[in-house]
This record gives C-alpha cells, sequence and structure tokens, in this order.
C-alpha cells in the first residue's frame, strides 16, 4: 500500500467517474458542438452566478488567459508573492502577456485591502508599470490551504472599482473553501471579474479547469484559449467527469480537511516539528526543527510506503485527498505517533 500525500492531484477517477465518461455524448468541441462540454459551462456559470464560461485542459492555461484578457503589455498584476500565478506557471505571465509581477508580503498568502492601495502604480507616473490587474489564489497553496476572508475580498473588489482595476480569483481550490466556509459560488461571482475553478484536484478528475467571467471580458477567452493551443475537439469525456464530481464529489471534501486537521494535531505534537501552520482545509505545511533533516525525513516515511513534498529548507507539504482512505489514515496516524527522529 502506498499512501501519496504529495498533492491532490494524483486522485484517479473512481468507477463511477469512469462510466459517466465513456457514456458521454461528445462532439467537436471547436465548433461549440460538443454537448457535454456546453453543459459543463453552463453549469459552472451558473454556480457562480456568471453569464460565461470556457473549459481549459489546465488551470495554468485558464489563469495565462485570464491574465491576457485583463492586460496589455508592459502592465503590472498584483498578487501575494507565494501566487501560483508568479511561482509554478513558468514564468508565463511575462512571456505570454508581457507583464510584471508586483509581489505583496501576505500572511499565509493572503494580502489586505490596504496593501493593495499601496501597491497600485500612479497611473500617470510613466516610469513604472501600469497596474492593470489583482489576483488572488483561494484556498492559498503556499500559506497550507488557507481560506480568505470574504470581507477582505470584497474590500479589495472596491479599491479595484476605484482605480478601475480587474479582479481574478485563482480557484485551484476554491471548492474547499466554498466546503470549509460560509460563502456560496454566487457569492464569488459577485465580486470577481474572472475566475478559473480547478476539477482536477480536490474533485477528482483526470484533467480540467474553467474559466468563468463576465460578458465582456470573456468575449475574447476562446481566442486566446487558441492561441495557447487549447482547442480541444471530442472533450465531452472529460467533461463528464467535471459533471459527474460536481454531483459526487464536493460535500465529501469535508473529509478531506478532517483528516487533514488530525495529521496537523499529530504533527504537533512532535518534538523534532518546529511548526505547524494552521489547518483549515486539504493542505498540511510544516517546518522541522532541523532544515538539514528534510531529505532523512522524506526517506524515514518513504520506507514506510509514505510520500510527502518537500519545499525546501526543512518545510514540507501533506495534500489529503480522494484516494487517500480511511485504513490509509489510520495506519500514517499510527506511523506518526511512532516516529522517533
Amino acid at each position: 500500500m502506498i499512501i501519496d500525500l504529495r498533492s491532490d492531484t494524483l486522485t484517479k477517477p473512481t468507477q463511477g467517474m469512469l462510466d459517466a465518461m465513456m457514456s458521454a455524448k461528445v462532439g467537436d468541441d471547436v465548433y461549440k458542438e460538443d454537448p457535454t462540454v456546453n453543459e459543463l459551462e453552463e453549469r459552472i456559470a451558473d454556480m457562480f452566478g456568471k453569464p460565461k464560461a470556457l473549459f481549459f485542459p489546465t488551470g495554468t492555461m485558464a489563469n495565462q488567459t485570464a491574465i491576457k484578457l485583463h492586460t496589455n503589455p508592459g502592465d503590472q498584476v498584483i498578487c501575494d508573492s507565494n501566487a501560483h500565478i508568479y511561482h509554478y506557471e513558468g514564468g508565463g505571465a511575462s512571456f505570454n502577456s508581457g507583464v510584471s509581477c508586483k509581489l505583496l508580503q501576505g500572511e499565509r498568502g493572503m494580502f489586505t485591502a490596504e496593501q493593495v492601495i499601496e501597491a497600485i502604480n500612479p497611473p500617470d507616473f510613466y516610469h513604472s508599470p501600469l497596474t492593470a490587474l489583482v489576483e488572488i489564489e483561494n484556498t492559498a497553496n503556499r500559506g497550507g490551504g488557507s481560506c480568505w476572508d470574504f470581507e477582505e475580498l470584497k474590500k479589495i473588489r472596491t479599491v479595484c472599482n476605484e482605480h478601475e482595476l480587474g479582479y481574478h480569483l485563482d480557484g485551484a481550490r476554491i471548492w474547499n473553501a466554498l466546503v470549509a466556509k460560509p460563502e456560496t459560488g454566487k457569492d464569488y461571482g459577485q465580486i470577481f471579474d474572472t475566475m478559473s475553478v480547478c476539477l482536477s484536484k480536490g474533485l477528482g478528475c483526470p484533467i480540467g479547469s474553467v474559466l468563468v467571467g463576465d460578458e465582456d471580458i470573456m468575449e475574447n477567452a476562446i481566442r486566446i484559449r487558441k492561441i495557447l493551443g487549447g482547442g480541444m475537439r471530442q472533450v465531452g469525456f472529460l467533461a463528464a467527469a467535471g459533471l459527474y464530481a460536481l454531483d459526487n464529489h464536493i460535500d465529501r471534501l469535508a473529509e478531506d480537511h478532517q483528516k487533514a486537521k488530525e495529521i496537523g494535531q499529530e504533527l504537533f505534537a512532535l518534538d523534532f516539528i518546529k511548526r505547524v501552520e494552521q489547518v483549515e482545509t486539504n493542505i498540511i505545511i510544516f517546518e522541522l526543527e532541523n532544515k538539514a533533516d528534510e531529505p532523512k525525513f522524506l526517506k524515514t516515511l518513504a520506507d514506510k510506503n509514505i510520500r510527502l513534498s518537500g519545499m525546501g529548507n526543512g518545510k514540507l507539504r501533506i495534500v489529503t485527498h480522494l484516494d487517500y482512505t480511511n485504513d490509509m489514515h489510520e495506519y500514517f496516524l499510527n506511523e506518526l505517533k511512532g516516529l522517533k527522529f
């Protein structure tokens, strides 16, 4: 038994999901004639109260499309210093859109409206890039699956309105935030111009993200997707996985959150663990007392068939997910209890 807790992207489709995929009605999506894709886009647009949605093969492509839609070359995007668009999208913001990022030092991947105000470049000062977009990530991956305070998000919306800035949500794990917090998808739709929502993380699909947004900003989304190589044909087989996940895999995210909290508690009790970040959803980030012990720690657990992610400098990450069973959880907790290091 291999217990792989490196990421929630490692899940395999369930039998029910496979059955839905194999029975999907399909067409050529480049012609917008795939009925299952169209159904998925319409459903997710409705969930977030937006008029338009577009299916993408990856969350990175969806985010990169959004950045392109909101900006012109030479513009600047405000985001957290731990943002996915900055760290994990291959420099795509600069390569695809010709923009730079102004990085805010937030708390666990989350910043404030006041920090946004201070980061906006004066529009008439032509020596600095023109600020065009504010981007946030919810939940914040490198913040340990942290959930933004919705009132702060609304304050940032007000700042964006006052300064005529776009507002994009990287919602790679928005489903986790919706389960953990009281807000609804439509609440988010009311304040963001565009949102990317991922199907292949917490919801257990093999592939796919959806970009949703307002009518005017989404007008050229399909053109940008084409430019980035995202035109797909009978992709309804994959969209069917998304529809199945929406029906069956959202509420169960609470189980992942509970397991993550229990793992965090066990880690906190170990004397060689320096600290454990607050656990809100399905991600646990923790640090070893001795940074140099990271390779040894990872190997010790790997020898017990438990895989984690090393983040460097003694920091590690655990992500619970659909394929992390109750039996695996019990085994892992027992191994942590007796771990000597």
